[in-house]
């Protein structure tokens, strides 16, 4: 009765994706992509009128300029943070780290506190790239005025970071 009762206690870990990478599988990444583009026209639309851009011209062809960059930019962006994550799965080991911080990065990031910072660094360093990109490349040449296009480059980036990394993959499972 008792080793029945161990044996239902046992999670097999290492069949179960963390959520950040489950992003990026098929066919769940079409999902990813197909949200991302939503989020970023949204986002794209809220930053035309909250900036007023309309200066720049009707907001149809403020978005047909800019949405394909932001949308693309901001999947690579998160597809580094997410490498960040991957790699740390090596790293933790490799450096005789606790396990427990292994598992914070994979199923909760709020069981360990160095995980949540891990995390946070990922989620982070994937905004700073969508700032980057946005603002040096995407709206480069669409918006000559720096503090404009500086603004609207942070907004875009602090709204579309991959917040989805912190959530705990143990709610889906």
């Amino acid at each position: 009765m008792n080793k029945e009762k161990a044996v239902k206690k046992v999670k097999l870990y290492n069949v179960i994706f963390p959520t950040w990478f489950l992003m990026f599988f098929p066919p769940v990444i079409l999902i990813t992509l197909l949200g991302n583009f939503v989020i970023d026209s949204l986002v794209l639309l809220a930053c035309f009128y909250a900036f007023r851009l309309m200066h720049l011209g009707s907001f149809k062809k403020f978005y047909t300029a800019s949405v394909l960059k932001v949308w693309l930019f901001g999947f690579l962006a998160d597809a580094a943070g997410a490498a960040l994550l991957f790699m740390s799965q090596f790293i933790i080991p490799a450096l005789g780290l606790p396990h427990s911080l292994e598992y914070a990065i994979n199923f909760d990031p709020f069981s360990h506190v160095g995980g949540l910072i891990i995390i946070v660094i990922a989620v982070l360093v994937s905004g700073l790239l969508i700032f980057l990109f946005n603002y040096r490349i995407t709206f480069n040449r669409l918006i000559a005025d720096k503090v404009l296009r500086f603004r609207l480059a942070l907004a875009i980036a602090v709204v579309t970071m991959p917040w989805t990394f912190l959530l705990p993959t143990k709610w889906w499972y």
